[in-house]
């Protein structure tokens, strides 16, 4: 609760990445909100007032995850949302012509999206998506102690920079607009 209120307000991208991790968490955890304190919420160095606010976090994200129909698989509707703003946001800043250095790193990243998504058997996502779940699939590989080729070394590399770039955007344009983007 308190990273993640951080990081949603500092970068976008590291707060989704983090979301994430929390889901897979929790499912690493069989959902038990007793198991979540032993190996997290413990090892905080709160006041109880506010470990008790994480611990209601934590059952409050449980419950949507099951609410949801995402206990094994899948994101709750609020990282969806994100996602899908980012989504629309690139394709704003694509549009914009005023936006090159964004538009080269893209261009540049974009052989690495068309290769990611010719191995995904035909799974649809945007191409966000697809950038967000190289990157967390390479990180759950390398917490396994997996061998990374080169080659995807490279490609989650460019596409990490390319991230990295529309999280600066997305802080942007969020402190610009009289709306956030949600």
């Amino acid at each position: 609760m308190i990273i993640a209120e951080q990081k949603r307000k500092e970068n976008i991208v590291e707060y989704l990445f983090y979301m994430w991790q929390v889901e897979h968490l929790i499912r690493a955890c069989g959902f038990d909100i007793e198991t979540v304190k032993r190996s997290v919420i413990d090892r905080y160095d709160q006041p109880e007032d506010v470990k008790r606010q994480i611990v209601r976090w934590y059952e409050e994200l449980m419950e949507m995850m099951r609410i949801e129909g995402v206990k094994e698989k899948g994101h709750i509707q609020l990282n969806k949302n994100i996602l899908t703003a980012l989504s629309e946001l690139h394709l704003r800043l694509l549009k914009d012509p005023k936006e090159t250095t964004y538009g080269a790193l893209y261009y540049r990243t974009l052989p690495c999206i068309v290769q990611l998504r010719a191995k995904s058997g035909g799974i649809e996502m945007s191409e966000i998506e697809t950038c967000f779940t190289a990157v967390y699939g390479y990180f759950l590989l390398r917490l396994q102690k997996k061998e990374v080729t080169p080659e995807t070394l490279k490609s989650i590399k460019q596409i990490n920079t390319f991230l990295t770039f529309l999280a600066g955007k997305y802080k942007e344009a969020t402190e610009t607009e009289s709306e956030p983007i949600q």
